[in-house]
């Protein structure tokens, strides 16, 4: 069966998406834009996404995508992992440079995952001044707690939890997955996400200054999670989220003094102008393995 150019051939354990280009799973999965995947022992990932559990493996230019079909290939997979985009054509745009065309070559196989809003709000709250791996067991138990159970082969899974679930749990249901101070901003945000029903939809309507501002509104949200939020949810590439890693880098390679965060935005603005969020998250990935500073 074709779908968009790819060849897919559906058997009984999943799909077989035949001849992928630009996509390697550990790019993907580890490049700090999603917090619940998991690599397994034979190399491939398990993640939950869109009250599913799939398990994603590459096979050469082939990519295996276990317990899912054709038509939620085409209905949820095939716009999650941003398939219909060019990423040789965005790797050629912001190669633009030395620095530029390293961190390209050394996240060659990233994609950028169009995740669920709501999750990506909620999960990077508790990102902020936290690391990858604590954020990832805080989401797994919030989860556990306010979500819905999946069964995946021999183990159990939860969706993550809905602005509703959240807004009536209570401090010590949230509690439980040990945020700290972050428990805090879960519980405002929901309970005010169930008041102002913000989406997806309504933001994407909006220029990038005005969802940004949208998003400040909620507790616990700043410009870094503000725009993490936009890009990682598909809303808006032309984001640049600045963390301690993205300044590093920018002031060390790029600006060559200590520069604001008015300075990195605009430096970015200009030189990868629509592109911007793309080139951030080669910069991000680059940055943190190689650990730059």
């Amino acid at each position: 069966m074709k779908y968009r150019g790819y060849e897919i051939i559906e058997n009984s354990s999943g799909v077989l998406v035949k001849n992928v280009r630009d996509f390697d799973p550990s790019h993907i999965f580890e490049c700090g834009q999603c917090f619940r995947w998991n690599r397994e022992i034979d190399g491939s990932y398990t993640g939950i996404a869109f009250w599913r559990v799939i398990n994603v493996h590459r096979d050469g230019e082939n990519i295996l995508i276990n317990n899912t079909g054709a038509d939620d290939f085409k209905n949820i997979w095939y716009k999650y992992f941003d398939l219909g985009t060019d990423y040789s054509e965005i790797k050629s745009a912001v190669a633009k440079d030395d620095i530029m065309r390293r961190a390209v070559s050394y996240g060659c196989g990233m994609r950028i995952l169009r995740q669920e809003f709501w999750e990506t709000l909620i999960s990077f709250i508790i990102s902020s001044n936290n690391n990858i791996p604590r954020i990832m067991k805080i989401i797994e138990k919030l989860s556990a707690q306010c979500g819905e159970e999946i069964k995946y082969g021999n183990k159990t899974y939860h969706t993550f939890p809905s602005a509703a679930a959240l807004s009536n749990a209570s401090p010590e249901e949230i509690g439980i997955c040990r945020g700290g101070y972050r428990c805090g901003y879960i519980s405002g945000t929901s309970a005010k996400m169930e008041i102002a029903r913000i989406d997806k939809k309504n933001l994407e309507k909006k220029s990038t200054p005005d969802a940004r501002k949208t998003l400040l509104e909620f507790p616990g949200v700043g410009p870094k999670v503000a725009d993490c939020v936009l890009l990682y949810s598909g809303i808006k590439f032309d984001v640049f989220p600045t963390d301690v890693w993205v300044k590093r880098v920018m002031e060390s390679l790029y600006i060559h003094k200590p520069a604001s965060l008015g300075k990195i935005q605009s430096f970015a603005a200009e030189r990868f102008g629509a592109l911007a969020g793309f080139a951030q998250q080669y910069l991000f990935y680059y940055a943190r393995k190689n650990k730059l500073s």
